[in-house]
């Protein structure tokens, strides 16, 4: 039997502290393993609302199996609070090593969030219960729901402020199941007068082996997730960093060199001109003014390359979310090799800031405006191919410029690459041009142009050293093929992101 005392206010102040850290820990976990899955399947609404919904209700079945808990509660709580230390550090190793064998993504993720929901919905009624000896009911209530909420308030500021910046999105994983364990061996340390000496034992050994893995895997988390992530590509990764905003990873093989953004590859230095040149050379030519460009995206620096090629350009303005991803363009030898160090031309200015609030507080008229954004697989993005979007743009285009967005697939993704046109149209502007290109490494590729005016491409003459483009192939570019040509299709709104839904249509089946 275990020794019974009445608690002191020391002691119901160490459970309060408790109920704080269980409530930080709870929101980490949710927003660590919605994260993982937006990163490795996209449609981050979906995977969000999967992983919130999933914990919610395995919460409500841990609630409910806390009543058949009815002795020994100190004991329980902190052999749970080991349980999690297991499944929620390591839930994110675990989730990458899933994803890197291709092996039931989905219901080991699920799973894993019902172990981790069931477990988490046993803490509280537990605490609960065990705070009744201290508190009466309802100052017992008020405390516990008041802390566990300030605590997931706390750890939803600094999950994306803090945590994923610093630690990266595998360490949080690791040290938030390291709090877990700490907080079972508070509890353990000071209420070990009421655990028998048997179960002391057991819960002493559970916890030293759960200490070892975990400090382990931190101390070599970088070489942990440097092997899952290389098993991940088909190249070895010499980069791999988590942003605040993304996980940017460039691999190696040979002379070849590649960018992934959150998995998805942005270009190869084998045929990255194949998309850039058609990106760039076909707007740029079809004005008769291009002292004032912007770049919205495009944080590779690699669109400024070829638009510096233009000696009348005085002006280049890139927006671009990321700032880890424009220094990587400055300070990575193989990017700034690449790039040709366009970021460092004086003509060349870098705002680290959304390019839907730049384009809305932004006073001045460009004469070309390049969207060179990544594609539109989740609502984060797909806002930025929005009539909306598309109608601030318009506002700050010289009367005569001309607007191009990269438009994902017309091969792949049929429908989104229809759509951003349709879109573009709603917007306001009196002419659209859809064209595409074949780049190797990710397939035919989509552009559509926009302007005010009537766009003929037999006006192209590009006179500037270029590797791809001639006179020839412009006329192939515009040329698109009945195969994936596609009618009726639904423009896209902030309300109803039409393009969304049709990116991840179209691409399901390739995955």
């Amino acid at each position: 039997m275990e020794n019974k005392s009445i608690l002191t206010k020391k002691d119901a102040s160490i459970l309060l502290f408790c109920v704080f850290v269980v409530g930080y820990c709870t929101i980490v976990y949710e927003l660590l393993i919605g994260s993982i899955s937006s990163y490795f399947i996209g449609d981050s609404i979906k995977q969000f609302s999967i992983t919130i919904g999933l914990t919610m209700t395995s919460m409500g079945i841990g609630t409910l199996i806390s009543r058949f808990f009815k002795k020994n509660l100190i004991y329980w709580f902190i052999l749970i609070e080991l349980l999690i230390a297991i499944a929620g550090g390591l839930s994110v190793p675990i989730l990458y090593f899933v994803y890197s064998i291709q092996f039931f993504y989905y219901p080991i993720m699920c799973i894993l969030i019902i172990i981790i929901g069931t477990l988490i919905g046993l803490e509280i009624p537990l605490l609960t219960r065990i705070m009744e000896e201290y508190f009466q009911l309802r100052e017992n209530i008020s405390n516990v729901l008041s802390l566990d909420y300030l605590g997931a308030f706390l750890a939803s500021l600094v999950f994306p402020f803090i945590l994923l910046p610093l630690l990266g999105i595998f360490n949080t994983s690791l040290s938030t199941g390291l709090l877990n364990l700490l907080i079972g061996i508070l509890t353990f340390v000071w209420f070990k007068n009421k655990l028998t000496l048997k179960r002391k034992r057991m819960l002493k050994a559970q916890s030293i082996l759960i200490l070892i893995l975990l400090i382990g895997c931190i101390l070599f988390s970088k070489e942990i997730s440097m092997y899952l992530e290389n098993s991940m590509y088909d190249d070895r990764v010499v980069f791999s960093k988590q942003t605040p905003y993304q996980k940017l990873i460039i691999t190696k093989n040979k002379e070849d060199v590649r960018l992934f953004i959150d998995g998805n590859v942005q270009f190869s230095t084998i045929d990255e001109y194949r998309y850039h040149e058609p990106l760039i050379h076909i707007p740029m030519n079809l004005v008769n003014h291009r002292e004032n460009v912007l770049i919205l995206g495009g944080g590779d620096g690699l669109a400024a390359r070829e638009i510096l090629k233009y000696s009348d350009v005085k002006n280049i303005t890139v927006v671009d979310l990321d700032k880890e991803m424009t220094d990587l363009a400055v300070k990575n030898k193989v990017m700034a090799e690449l790039n040709e160090g366009s970021f460092t031309n004086p003509k060349v200015k870098i705002l680290n800031e959304d390019a839907f609030k730049f384009l809305e507080n932004a006073r001045e008229y460009f004469d070309v405006i390049i969207i060179d954004l990544p594609d539109p697989n989740n609502s984060a993005l797909a806002r930025l191919y929005s009539k909306e979007f598309y109608k601030v743009v318009k506002q700050k285009l010289a009367r005569d410029g001309v607007v191009v967005t990269q438009a994902s697939s017309p091969f792949f993704s049929p429908e989104a690459f229809w759509c951003i046109n349709e879109t573009m149209k709603e917007a306001g502007f009196k002419y659209t041009k859809p064209y595409h290109s074949y780049v190797p490494s990710f397939g035919d590729w989509g552009f559509v142009l926009a302007a005010n005016k009537k766009i003929n491409e037999e006006d192209i003459e590009i006179n500037v050293p270029v590797k791809y483009i001639d006179k020839g192939i412009i006329k192939d570019f515009f040329y698109i093929p009945r195969d994936v040509r596609r009618e009726n299709i639904k423009s896209s709104t902030l309300n109803d992101p039409q393009v969304l839904h049709y990116y991840l249509n179209g691409w399901r089946y390739w995955d």
